[in-house]
Parts: C-alpha cells; structure tokens; sequence
C-alpha cells in the first residue's frame, strides 16, 4: 500500500485498518439501532412519548458516563474500553432482538438498552481519540481523522439508516435489531484482534474524579483550548438548534416541501462534510492551523442565513452542503490537533471534555430554537444562527492569541512524520 494517496496513508497500518473498520461497522450500527428503535417503538404501540423516553435515556447515559470514560481512556488500555463498548452494544441489543423476535419485547427493555447505548458511546469516543495516536506516526493523523469524517455520515446517516429501514419492511424491527447486534458483534471481533498499547501515563494512583479535574483543569489552563471549546459550544448553542429544529419549516413554510426534500438538505449536509473532510485530509495540516480551524466553523455557519429568505430548495441544498463542508473539515483539524498538542497521558479526558461540551449544549440549542424563533421569527433566528458564530469565531483567535500560538507551536512538518508509532503487545 505505499502507493497509496495521502488521505489514504492511514490504511498502510495493519493495527489502524482494523480500528478503521471496527469504526465503521460500529458507526453503521448506530444507523441500523436509529431506524431499528423508532419503528420498534411504533411496532409496540409506542407513540412520540415511548420514544422520547427510550432516545433521552440514551442522551442521558451517553452524556453522565462521557467525563469518566475519558478518565478510564487515560488509565485503561483503550483497546480494552473499546472491546466492552462493543460487546455491552452486543449483548444489550442482542437481547431485545430475541424478544422482539419471539414477541416478548415490551417497552421497558428496549429502554433499557438505548441507556445501555448511550453509555457505551460515550465511553466510546475518548478511547477511540485516544487510541488512534498510538498506533499511527503523527504524520498520518490529519488524514485519518478525515477518513472518519468521510466514513461517519455516510455509515451513520445513510448507510445504516438505509439498512435499517429495508430490513423493518421486508421483515420486522426484530430483524433490524438482530442486525444490529451481529453487527456490533463483528466490531468487538476487529476491536479483539488489535494489538495492546500501553496506557501513556506513569502515575494512574488518583481516582477517577481526581483525574476528571486535573483535565478540567488543564483545559482552564491552556488558552488555545479553552479558546476553542468556548467558542465551539456556543457555536452549537446558536447553531444546532435552528439546523436541526427550523430548518424543516423552511423547508415546508418557504419551498414547500416536505420530508423528502428536508431529507435532500440533510443528505447534502452530510455530502459536504464528506467532502470537506476528505479535501483537508488530503493536505497536510494548515500552518495557521487554530485560526483556519476556527475561521471554518464560524464563517462556514454564514449559510444559515439563506434559510430565513430563500425560498428556493436547491438553494437550501446548497447552503446545506456548504455549512457541511466548513463544519466537517474544521472537525478533522481540531480531532488532529488534540491528538498532536494535548499530552498523551491527558488525551482522552481532554477527548472527552470536547464531547461533553457539545452534548450539554446540544439539547439546550434544540430547546431555545422554537421560543427564540417566536419572538424574533424563522428570519431573525436563521440571521443569529449564520451571523453570531463568525463574530464568534473572531472573538476567540484575537482575545486569545491564537495566531501568535500557533507560529509558536507549528505542527505543519512533524519531525516525527517518519516514524513509526511503538505498539506494545504484551499487555493484553
């Protein structure tokens, strides 16, 4: 595989092609698990109640165990967190396509395993963040973090939504659920046949909250960080909400459409970001890597602003695939950064504070879109979403010197590109 494209370069490494397909066959369970639970619910008499309960239990459980799965990601060998994030998934959406199958389902199972859901997701992405380094050299990271950019909305929110829903209509929700559990099962067998790398820390003797502190602290203390997570959470506080939650409206109210041309917009939000983060893999890292990151994010919010006047689908489309682009390739650098400027031994609390930023803010966003929209209307609020995130963003590279930082610490010509990353196997 020598000839192969930078964006590619990744997949040189046995250890990384076997993590990258765990990912994925983990991403297209999500997908089926999404289509499955919904139509599960349906199939059980459940209405919109049943299945805001089941899908809160699982923002639940994904946001109360995401702080510590960093803590573990730090102190555990992240292959071993991986492997028990892949096989709860098993055993508890196994379990409910059983009973769904032999007609015993009720609700309170398939709850129970959303919860279940939740919580392995997040101890899953701090292990994940965190794993990837050790077995890639630091030249290879940039494009493997924008191989996942790619892989995620085309598994999650195509593929395995796609899968789900044939499955549900040729069979029934059970054989959606069992497939999602056979699926998670031949991640767990990926997970299990990657070698062990040793934990990158020297002192594991203070307690899990003790260590969720020290990452909270070191966050407080590191401006180009807590630049970024400041201006990033409220970027999603302003944004999100009226993406996810206006969005379909003007879809209905101003190109009178419906789900199908909603379903367009999104479809080509995740294109773009597809694309976006398979252009930025393809370079090597920016030289003003904090300011071109940041720039991304807010002025790549910008076509919010379309949605409040046009009334044009294939302009919605448009803007859709754009603000995907900007917001997936400014991802693929943050993912790269953390990985290259965060210490080793502190990489997945710091992974994990990031995800828990954006899922706190997240459900606040979709909760404030409707009232914001009734005193200001669609117009008003499509305008904050597109035109607050660029001040923003602004805000955050000159308050906090993030061009200075960046000249000071260049991460575009890793001395280190050669080499290649020690992976221990003894620990296991």
């Amino acid at each position: 595989m020598a000839g192969l494209p930078r964006a590619l370069a990744p997949l040189r490494h046995r250890s990384y092609r076997m993590l990258a397909t765990s990912m994925g066959l983990s991403l297209l369970a999500q997908g089926l698990w999404t289509v499955a639970l919904v139509w599960q619910v349906v199939d059980l008499g459940g209405g919109p109640g049943a299945l805001s309960l089941a899908t809160a239990l699982s923002a639940g459980g994904m946001l109360a165990s995401t702080l510590l799965g960093g803590a573990l990601a730090d102190r555990v060998p992240q292959r071993r967190i991986l492997l028990g994030v892949a096989l709860l998934q098993t055993a508890a959406v196994g379990l409910v396509a059983v009973l769904s199958l032999a007609g015993a389902l009720a609700l309170g199972p398939l709850a129970a395993a959303g919860l279940a859901q939740g919580v392995a997701m997040g101890l899953y992405y701090p292990a994940y963040s965190a794993l990837v380094p050790g077995l890639l050299p630091a030249g290879d990271l940039l494009a493997a973090n924008g191989l996942e950019g790619v892989v995620r909305p085309g598994l999650a929110m195509a593929a395995g939504p796609a899968a789900g829903g044939l499955l549900v209509a040729a069979f029934s929700p059970g054989a959606a659920l069992l497939a999602t559990a056979l699926t998670s099962a031949a991640a767990a067998a990926c997970v299990a046949a990657l070698p062990s790398t040793p934990v990158r820390r020297d002192d594991v003797g203070a307690g899990l909250f003790a260590d969720v502190r020290e990452g909270v602290a070191y966050m407080v203390r590191t401006p180009w960080l807590l630049a970024t997570l400041l201006f990033a959470s409220l970027m999603v506080l302003v944004l999100m909400g009226p993406f996810e939650v206006l969005v379909p409206f003007a879809v209905r109210d101003q190109a009178g459409g419906g789900p199908s041309e909603h379903a367009l917009v999104l479809a080509a939000f995740g294109i773009g970001g597809a694309v976006g983060s398979a252009v930025v893999a393809s370079y090597r890292l920016p030289r003003r890597y904090l300011t071109v990151m940041n720039l991304l994010w807010g002025l790549g919010c910008v076509p919010m602003v379309v949605f409040g006047w046009t009334s044009q689908l294939w302009v919605m489309v448009a803007a859709a695939g754009v603000l995907g682009a900007a917001f997936e390739a400014g991802t693929v650098i943050w993912g790269t950064l953390l990985q290259r400027r965060v210490p080793p031994a502190l990489l997945g609390r710091v992974s994990s504070l990031d995800f828990f930023v954006s899922l706190a803010f997240m459900p606040l966003s979709m909760a404030l879109a409707g009232p914001v929209s009734g005193v200001v209307g669609l117009t008003g609020t499509f305008l904050l979403a597109g035109l607050v995130p660029p001040v923003l963003a602004l805000v955050a590279v000159v308050a906090w010197r993030l061009p200075a930082d960046e000249i000071a610490h260049p991460l575009d010509v890793p001395a280190e590109e050669a080499s290649e990353p020690a992976v221990v196997t003894a620990r296991v």
